[in-house]
């Protein structure tokens, strides 16, 4: 998520010069510090000018700024409910033990676990109404937390979307060897790399920010503003860290996952019609019933094509421009990132918590199996426990 690299200015300038009682050389200094250590080569004022993103975009983005806010919270706290009901679904007896639920349910713990993070730094970045020019440390502690939570939990949940596509590519392309391909133990250790693997991906953010320090006149007496900054091993490898920071986030984490994505998933949408049209052929089609299921198969898989590409766009929308935002920050440098990335921020967030809210509406759209499984949530009787089976195999 965008949140992952910016800790984005929470006040007003004019009013911050006033609470600290500061000149604008003083500010300036300020600002060109908490704005992750600009260098003597990278000085443009934020004040004044911008190197990119300048106009009508920089107005719509401070506009959307005002309002992310209520919109994330809202998004948090419909799919930290969407996705409690999808691990409430798919950890029963009659679900768990197949293979693609346990990815799905791998996914559903990601994505509740980051809405839940999520939902108290809305309220601290964008709700409180307390006076955010304290700059305190706790504050800054919290956002490095929420950097570091939020980037790692992101990625867990791409990585566990792609294991589940390829997965569903074994299973509809080779349905003779899935077993064999698709085993448990297999299963059990895909979810566990989807979990340990970002921690690796995403350690070059591990080094590169830390919590820095300015002192400034308030009032007549040295106060200390805590915030977030290039920490001192960049600083001292002339920001190798902080670039290498930038072109993983957006070529191995973004962009990479992306065309991944888009070649697994249009072969699996072949390879759904593959699979119908082996099945029509099997059927006496001179039969009238027969041409019913036939059509009726088609429609299923139709169905599933079109709700499949949604979630291939969704994803698109989401990771893709994150993935070239990043990109062009890692080859314009740090004004780029600075006057235009930090613009997209919240934007960013927002796509990313709408993608990871609507697996849920997924689920109930594509698979018969789990709309019969959340209902079953709510019978007060006892139900009998079927065949164990995964959600996607059972289409609308």
């Amino acid at each position: 998520m965008c949140s992952d690299v910016s800790f984005r200015l929470k006040v007003n300038y004019s009013t911050l010069m006033a609470h600290l009682n500061l000149t604008q050389d003083e500010l300036q200094n300020l600002l060109n510090i908490t704005w992750f250590g600009g260098d003597d080569n990278d000085r443009s004022d934020p004040l004044s000018t911008s190197c990119y993103c300048s106009g009508s975009v920089k107005s719509y983005s401070l506009w959307f700024r005002a309002v992310h806010g209520y919109v994330s919270l809202f998004l948090c706290v419909f799919g930290a409910l969407a996705n409690a009901l999808n691990i409430a679904v798919l950890t029963r007896k009659d679900l768990a033990t197949s293979p693609i639920n346990r990815i799905l349910c791998g996914l559903a713990v990601a994505d509740l676990v980051l809405m839940v993070e999520y939902m108290p730094f809305t309220c601290y970045m964008y709700l409180s109404t307390a006076k955010k020019e304290e700059f305190s440390h706790v504050g800054a502690v919290y956002v490095l937390f929420h950097t570091y939570v939020s980037q790692v939990l992101h990625t867990t949940s791409i990585a566990l979307t792609l294991v589940l596509a390829m997965w569903r590519y074994v299973v509809v392309k080779l349905p003779n060897s899935m077993h064999t391909i698709c085993s448990d133990r297999r299963c059990g250790i895909a979810i566990k790399l989807s979990y340990l693997l970002p921690f690796i991906v995403c350690s070059p953010t591990f080094l590169v920010f830390e919590i820095l320090k300015t002192k400034v006149v308030e009032n007549g007496t040295i106060s200390t503003l805590y915030h977030l900054g290039l920490s001192r091993l960049a600083r001292v490898n002339h920001e190798l860290l902080y670039m290498m920071h930038l072109w993983t986030y957006a070529v191995i984490i973004k962009l990479l996952p992306c065309l991944i994505l888009t070649v697994v998933t249009i072969s699996l949408i072949n390879a759904l019609s593959e699979a119908s049209e082996r099945k029509a052929k099997r059927l006496p089609t001179q039969q009238q019933m027969a041409r019913k299921r036939n059509m009726k198969l088609k429609k299923r898989m139709d169905r599933t094509s079109r709700i499949m590409i949604a979630v291939l766009l969704l994803f698109l929308a989401t990771e893709f421009p994150q993935g070239i935002l990043g990109l062009l920050s890692g080859i314009l440098g740090r004004c780029f990132f600075r006057t235009c990335y930090n613009l997209f921020g919240e934007l960013m967030d927002m796509l990313a918590l709408l993608n990871a809210s609507l697996n849920f509406v997924f689920y109930c759209c594509m698979s018969k199996q789990f709309r019969v499984a959340f209902g079953k949530l709510f019978e007060t009787r006892p139900s009998i426990i079927l065949k164990p089976s995964n959600i996607l195999e059972t289409f609308v």
